[in-house]
């Protein structure tokens, strides 16, 4: 199994001061806040959910220009937060400021 892409859109709850690894790659961690309408079972329903999430290299460096309460659109692919958690986390390999 391979299928592993996510893309969500939301408001930029907390943006972390962007770091750097070990490596000299620009590491940014940050949580999202996504509300919509879905439909489930031919039923209208109302999704809300927060989820944290990091960006790295170009993406990281670009995210780090937003401020919080920032609509954007995120893609990218799920993870563990840690080898050892059951957490997931949104791993953003592209991220678009959406002008409200």
């Amino acid at each position: 199994m391979e299928a592993n892409e996510v893309a969500l859109t939301g408001e930029l709850a907390t943006i972390e001061p962007l770091r750097y690894t070990p490596a000299g790659i620009p590491l940014l961690a940050f949580r999202l806040l996504h509300r919509s309408r879905q439909t489930e079972a031919g039923l209208k329903r109302q999704v809300e959910c927060e989820m944290g999430g990091v960006a790295m290299a170009d993406v990281a460096v670009a995210m780090a220009r937003l401020k919080p309460g920032q609509a954007v659109k995120l893609s990218g692919f799920l993870n563990r937060k840690n080898r050892l958690s059951t957490q997931l986390i949104l791993h953003a390999t592209a991220a678009l400021a959406i002008k409200e």
